[in-house]
């Protein structure tokens, strides 16, 4: 195994579970056999059918992730309880109280959507390609209200598959979305019932897609279609293209962060990464990272850029996302400070 391969597999060894079916799996695992075959009793053959292979497939762990989960749990747990109890505006005000605001703000999205009983539920565990065959022919305002009680992940994908003016067409749609009447919901259930024989029911309005929705799944995209997206949207709707970025964190975002944080971030990324991100980056950006690494891995990074040729511009992409993805999930915990919009966030590292 190459140095870079074990420092690697030692950084992935201990960074905390991302996927939320492996969490499940640990936390039921952390349970012990008595109390997990208590919460199987609530749960449905094919939710029984998904932990179990989760769990079958779960693998090392150790003290810090199952710490780490464990914790969350019991927020998530905590979280529902006053919202149930006391109401969102009570749980918001304890959990801030507690754990801060950024922290509070990401408990009380996670637990609102499962106490939301979501229409077109037959969509959330299809494959996006699946998807996409089924909404390609859709109305850019049918596929942005069902992309929006999908997750952001899931949503990304199908984004990615629609052609280029059904997806710019389907972002404003998603972008202006705002709170949708029952009613209006019920006429696209109608019509997908017709088409799927699928019945969904739909009871309050609820807030759907929105710019910070559109931007988070936008944050989820690849780096190339995140590109056409912004050029073709920047032309039709400037204004609105703009208030997207000022949402997301993107990698170019790396040149407003502190020393701290970049130090914090680099400590994670893969070698390779870093140099394949830096191939047709600027020399700020270079910069940025030379200067916030130990003088040996600058110059094993310099290099590696001089040697490394006929790189994708794909490859160039998925490794700036990857870093990307490191760094928000390190915001996340509040272990490093990015900035939005030209706005700080305040985060105590």
């Amino acid at each position: 195994m190459s140095e870079v391969e074990s420092s690697q597999s030692k950084v992935e060894d201990i960074m905390p579970l991302t996927d939320p079916k492996s969490k499940a799996a640990l936390v039921v695992v952390s349970l012990g056999a008595d109390r997990a075959s208590q919460i199987y009793k609530y749960l449905s053959e094919q939710d029984i059918e998904d932990l179990t292979f989760e769990v079958a497939k779960l693998g090392k762990t150790n003290n810090s992730q199952v710490e780490a989960t464990l914790d969350e749990y019991y927020k998530l747990c905590l979280t529902h309880k006053m919202m149930t109890d006391g109401g969102l505006d009570y749980a918001r005000n304890v959990l801030e109280k507690a754990f801060g605001e950024s922290t509070a703000r990401n408990l009380l999205e996670k637990v609102s959507k499962t106490l939301q009983s979501k229409p077109f539920n037959f969509f959330m565990k299809g494959d996006p390609k699946a998807l996409f065959s089924l909404l390609q022919n859709e109305r850019p305002q049918v596929i942005a209200l069902i992309m929006a009680y999908m997750d952001t992940m899931q949503a990304a994908q199908v984004l990615e598959e629609l052609s280029d003016e059904k997806r710019i067409q389907t972002v404003e749609c998603m972008a202006k979305m705002d709170r949708v009447s029952p009613e209006a919901i019920s006429i696209v259930e109608e019509e997908m019932k017709r088409k799927f024989a699928t019945i969904i029911t739909s009871e309050d309005n609820m807030s759907l897609g929105g710019v910070d929705y559109v931007a988070d799944m936008m944050n989820h995209i690849d780096r190339s279609s995140e590109r056409k997206i912004f050029e073709e949207l920047g032309k039709r709707n400037p204004e609105l293209a703009q208030t997207i970025r000022d949402k997301m964190f993107v990698f170019e975002n790396i040149l407003d962060m502190d020393d701290r944080s970049v130090q914090r971030f680099v400590r994670d990324c893969d070698t390779k990464d870093i140099v394949y991100a830096l191939k047709n980056a600027s020399e700020e950006m270079r910069a940025i990272f030379f200067n916030n690494m130990s003088k040996r891995t600058a110059d094993t990074v310099r290099g590696d850029l001089e040697i490394t040729t006929n790189v994708r511009l794909k490859d160039v992409e998925e490794a700036q996302q990857r870093i990307v993805n490191i760094i928000r999930g390190l915001e996340e915990r509040g272990e490093v400070i990015i900035k939005k919009g030209g706005e700080d966030d305040n985060i105590i590292v």
